[in-house]
């Protein structure tokens, strides 16, 4: 018998997105994201300077982390102060990696950026929030350099987003929730552009394996996600502008 998801979506149906935007006060961008359940807080700061590895090169540096607040998940999970989990590092990382590749780094110039992404409430897809949500609060983030005269145009090169795509009990299944995620058998993430240029595919079947035909359909239904995404993302900020 097929899966029958709880909240009665279709196997390529997205949860609801919604972005709010300029949440906190102080951060040069911002936007808390919420999909479905999971509700991510995305901030971003620039800086003057570069890592010293970039310094006198003329371009600019992103970088991003990654947190969960202890009471975002059933149990609560201590926070992690002085050492990082492996996870979260893997997260973070992921996350830098997929906004770098939307920016032009020399039109930046000497400035650093720092993407937070805080977890208030997670119900699975975090990370891919994170990604979406923080390309969100990026832009937001060069709009104020621009309209201060501090940028001539934006230094972007395309907009990006990013989803999950599992297979639960044989069926594909897109933006999967906590229940759906942990009876998956196979779980990936996926990122990519406005182009639907691929930034970066994780995938991994949890038990057994996965075939060609079963991925294709997994990129089928990522391209259909990320295509709404996108649509959101760009709403959202019309508004605001």
């Amino acid at each position: 018998m097929p899966w029958q998801r709880s909240d009665g979506r279709q196997p390529d149906r997205l949860r609801p997105i919604r972005f709010e935007l300029d949440f906190t006060r102080f951060a040069a961008g911002s936007v808390l994201v919420r999909c479905g359940e999971t509700q991510v807080l995305c901030t971003a700061s620039i800086e003057s300077g570069v890592p010293k590895f970039l310094q006198n090169s003329g371009q600019g540096w992103l970088t991003a982390e990654y947190r969960m607040l202890p009471s975002a998940t059933l149990q609560r999970k201590s926070r992690e102060l002085l050492k990082l989990s492996g996870r979260t590092q893997e997260i973070q990382r992921l996350i830098g990696r997929s906004l770098r590749a939307c920016l032009d780094l020399k039109g930046l110039g000497e400035r650093t950026i720092t993407i937070d992404t805080d977890v208030l409430q997670a119900d699975a897809g975090t990370r891919t929030a994170s990604i979406t949500g923080g390309y969100v609060a990026l832009v937001r983030a060069l709009e104020k350099l621009q309209n201060r005269g501090e940028l001539t145009q934006l230094p972007l090169r395309y907009p990006v987003a990013a989803v999950s795509v599992g297979i639960v009990d044989g069926e594909v299944l897109l933006d999967l929730n906590y229940e759906e995620d942990v009876r998956a058998e196979v779980d990936c993430n996926v990122v990519m552009t406005g182009n639907l240029d691929i930034i970066e595919v994780q995938g991994t079947a949890e038990s057994g394996s996965f075939n060609r035909a079963q991925l294709n359909r997994i990129m089928d239904f990522a391209e259909k996600g990320i295509k709404e995404l996108l649509t959101a993302q760009q709403a959202a900020l019309a508004e605001t502008r």
